[in-house]
């Protein structure tokens, strides 16, 4: 049966790719942004359908809205962006998840977090799974981001036990694809950016240290699933727990652009995580769900995404 779905950041990088899985679907969605890293340019393929809304609105605000699920998605998820404004940051994570779960506890929707593998700080367990309560630094530069996602995880947990809402939580670990934004200072596009450019690929620090990538359709497909089936309500690690060192990354960037650029090592920023893996046990068993997109494919499809976008610069 379609349902009235609001994803709040649905303009953003995963949101649009999730509003686009929805409406395939046959849902009536409802797109919330306020266009601080989420794009227009993400959704003006949707506008066209009739199933398809746009709300310009920032969570941080109340509003009043009649919908059956919720994908709580809104917040600046780079560390460039989400440094940009701390404050602002723990206020997305705070006041507006509250706003967000008053919602879903007014019209008795069930809501989904997109909580995020940095809960898990710079990792003391190598893979990390559910149970691991994390090493964060509560004052550090990252930690408006770190801290504000845990706290929302907090309070989501906090509504379910003092109000009954029907929650979800997931933790994506770095996902990739398509409609990732030229600035935001991640690891995938910064390289493919650079090695198009044929400009110095920058790796911070001596470049062993380690990310899983997840492409953003299996990342959406385990959402979907993650809100759909009612055996487990979370924290479930989303991600590909294949692992590949920062330099190894740099090196498959370079050979599928047949890029001309070198190497350059720079200084390791403070409470960058040494190794980065998910423990996906429990989605594989919950949900029925793991990636199913090698890195490499993915990565050839990224390009030729970045490919297309600086034509058009």
């Amino acid at each position: 049966m379609a349902k009235r779905i609001l994803v709040t950041g649905g303009a953003g990088f995963i949101g649009s790719h999730l509003c686009e899985a929805l409406l395939r679907r046959g849902n009536e969605v409802l797109c919330m942004d306020n266009f601080f890293t989420g794009r227009k340019k993400n959704i003006y393929h949707l506008m066209d359908n009739k199933q398809f809304e746009v709300i310009r609105h920032d969570i941080v605000n109340p509003i009043y809205l009649e919908v059956d699920e919720v994908y709580n998605l809104a917040c600046p998820a780079s560390p460039v962006h989400y440094r940009f404004n701390p404050i602002k940051t723990v206020k997305t994570n705070v006041i507006g998840t509250i706003n967000m779960l008053g919602l879903a506890k007014r019209v008795k929707a069930r809501i989904l977090q997109a909580s995020t593998s940095e809960v898990y700080g710079d990792p003391q367990v190598h893979p990390q799974g559910e149970d691991y309560w994390g090493n964060v630094n509560p004052i550090g530069p990252r930690s408006c981001y770190d801290e504000g996602k845990r706290v929302a995880e907090t309070l989501f947990f906090n509504y379910r036990n003092e109000n009954n809402v029907d929650i979800r939580v997931v933790r994506i670990f770095n996902t990739y694809g398509p409609r990732m934004l030229e600035n935001d200072g991640r690891v995938v596009s910064n390289f493919i950016l650079q090695a198009l450019k044929g400009e110095p690929i920058t790796v911070y620090g001596d470049g062993f240290q380690t990310r899983s990538f997840c492409y953003v359709s299996d990342m959406v497909e385990g959402l979907i699933r993650m809100m759909e089936q009612t055996e487990d309500i979370g924290p479930i690690n989303l991600g590909n727990p294949q692992e590949f060192s920062i330099l190894e990354l740099a090196e498959r960037i370079i050979k599928l652009t047949g890029s001309k650029s070198k190497i350059e090592f720079r200084p390791l920023p403070k409470d960058d995580p040494a190794r980065r893996k998910p423990d996906i046990s429990r989605a594989k068993r919950v949900l029925g769900w793991e990636p199913e997109v090698d890195l490499e494919t993915g990565l050839e499809l990224t390009i030729e995404y970045f490919k297309r976008e600086l034509e058009l610069d």
